[in-house]
């Protein structure tokens, strides 16, 4: 399968996750949304930046990556049984590694002052999966080189991982109102949106704290889970601050003062 085949199958399948999610979360919807368009055009901008920046830096780093490995696997491992045991080991350590990459994201300045871009929304739903400063996703395209190498990861899988991570995103970033006993269920062994939302609470003790993204097991595991609750008035962004316009959110990284 072409690499063009593969990213065009991965767009189909979020663009339709997306819509579907951004539909059921305006028909049962767990939190009162904002009434103003502005965050919506804001996110929709950042996202579009996002859209660019994907074929011309990310999608080439991602492929130079995938052909420049340390080692080479067997061909045992790429089909049958062992192929499919290879995949989802492979898709289990990507996500192990984005937990940690998330959690430097939140620990190290520089790396914060771009993710902080994504923390200023003030409500969540399925344009924040998509609301991340162009600068933060060429750089973490550019950390994840480093277990694409160190596993031999073929491109086919990063592909499956990156569609994996967005659709993971835009469920667990929606207003979506799901049963209790349901979400409390998955959310065993997935992020859900009560997991999530927690991360976003503008509270720093919780916005350090449900790193996961595709995987729940991780923040038990390395005591970095949040005893909060999630509530419907829950009161979502960055602790001490507010929200800016897109501009001065493309900007803001590279100011040491907050603007």
């Amino acid at each position: 399968m072409t690499l063009e085949t593969l990213l065009a199958a991965k767009t189909m399948i979020v663009g339709v996750w997306f819509v579907v999610f951004f539909i059921a979360e305006r028909v049962s919807r767990a939190a009162a949304p904002p009434k103003s368009t502005a965050r919506m055009l804001r996110n929709g901008g950042m996202w579009l930046l996002v859209l660019i920046a994907s074929p011309l830096i990310v999608v080439p780093l991602t492929e130079w990556g995938a052909n420049h490995l340390i080692w080479t696997r067997p061909d045992s491992m790429n089909s049958g049984a062992a192929g499919t045991a290879a995949l989802l080991v492979t898709l289990i350590l990507l996500d192990l590694w984005t937990y940690w990459l998330h959690r430097a994201y939140h620990r190290i300045p520089a790396m914060w002052r771009l993710h902080e871009v994504h923390h200023r929304d003030e409500f969540l739903d399925t344009t924040s999966a998509v609301r991340f400063h162009f600068g933060e996703v060429v750089l973490s395209a550019s950390l994840r080189l480093i277990p694409i190498a160190l596993l031999a990861t073929p491109l086919s899988t990063v592909i499956i991982f990156e569609a994996l991570v967005l659709c993971a995103a835009i469920f667990h970033h929606s207003n979506l109102r799901i049963p209790p006993v349901f979400e409390g269920l998955l959310s065993r062994l997935i992020v859900t949106p009560s997991i999530h939302w927690v991360h976003h609470h503008a509270v720093k003790a919780d916005t350090d704290s449900n790193y996961a993204t595709i995987f729940s097991l991780w923040d038990p595991l390395f005591r970095s889970r949040s005893l909060t609750m999630r509530a419907p008035d829950m009161k979502i962004g960055v602790e001490g601050v507010e929200d800016k316009g897109f501009f001065r959110l493309m900007l803001m990284p590279f100011r040491k003062a907050d603007i």
